[in-house]
């Protein structure tokens, strides 16, 4: 009678595949070296294709072994996330929701979703994690983030994108720039001042938005520095190192010897857009974005 492959042997495959070591695998998985032997060379025999290398000095994957690796290491993270998802099944009222967002959401938007899920679904529980937007864009694709906040132009095919809040951008000035707010005529006015901006790899979206209205001035901005955090850009600005363009509910969270003009005669507006895998089964999520959404 013929063998058949079973979990445990991508178990087995897997543990020797990360250590590249049989003693050490063995000792990982608990079970003897010859017995890890006999099993991943009965794997082999199945499949019908060498997996490894092994000689004396050293085990090497194939690369049918490396091919095997990367999808192994995919079944058992559907295997993780289908049993999480196995406990949430019907259980919209509870279970658990993963946000990801920006620093920017935290000034509007999530906390009015986190006190509407409070009143509306008592026993849902949140983790909230700050990311980038690309890494937000990974951490739903893998489902490892049920939702995201990010300001992005376009997403991958298998996500759907709404945007959820539009607000305006205002200028970052020091407390002791010469311009009083009320002489602001116009962008045009700063061409020859240093800018600060969030990196472009944080927000590639946010960044070619700063540029275009910059543009639309008639001028390119000289950047002195770049970064991924709000505090950041308004402590530089306090300290006369250069201004700065954010979008103008980031206002609200820090209190800076800084000055603000709201940008509110150019075209260019700062959007906010949640994210969600569209076939996410956890039942969680619908609530939360019709709640969102509402």
């Amino acid at each position: 009678m013929g063998y058949q492959l079973e979990l445990r042997h991508f178990t087995y495959f897997l543990a020797v595949a990360e250590e590249l070591h049989f003693r050490k695998a063995a000792e990982k998985l608990f079970i003897s070296q010859p017995g890890l032997s006999r099993q991943i060379k009965q794997m082999e025999e199945i499949l019908e294709v060498q997996l490894f290398i092994r000689d004396k000095k050293k085990v090497v994957l194939t690369p049918a072994g490396h091919y095997l690796k990367n999808k192994t290491e995919d079944i058992f993270h559907q295997i993780k996330e289908m049993k999480r998802q196995l406990q949430l099944i019907g259980e919209g009222d509870s279970g658990e929701i993963r946000i990801g967002f920006l620093g920017s959401a935290m000034h509007n938007v999530i906390p009015n979703l986190l006190l509407d899920l409070k009143d509306k679904f008592p026993k849902i529980k949140t983790s909230l994690e700050e990311l980038a937007n690309m890494d937000q864009v990974e951490a739903v694709l893998k489902d490892e983030l049920d939702m995201g906040f990010v300001r992005l132009s376009r997403v991958p095919a298998a996500l759907q994108m709404t945007t959820v809040y539009e607000d305006t951008f205002s200028l970052v000035l020091p407390e002791s720039y010469p311009m009083l707010t009320r002489n602001y005529e116009g962008m045009h006015q700063f061409a020859d001042d240093n800018f600060i901006l969030f990196s472009k790899e944080y927000s590639p979206f946010y960044y070619e938005t700063i540029m275009s209205i910059c543009s639309d001035a008639g001028f390119v901005p000289k950047v002195s520095h770049k970064t991924v955090h709000a505090h950041t850009i308004f402590k530089l600005v306090e300290n006369n190192l250069g201004i700065a363009i954010v979008p103008t509910a980031l206002q609200s969270g820090f209190r800076m010897r800084v000055k603000f003009v709201e940008l509110k005669q150019i075209d260019q507006r700062a959007l906010l857009s949640v994210i969600w895998k569209k076939d996410n089964p956890n039942p969680v999520l619908k609530n939360c974005v019709d709640l969102l959404l509402k």
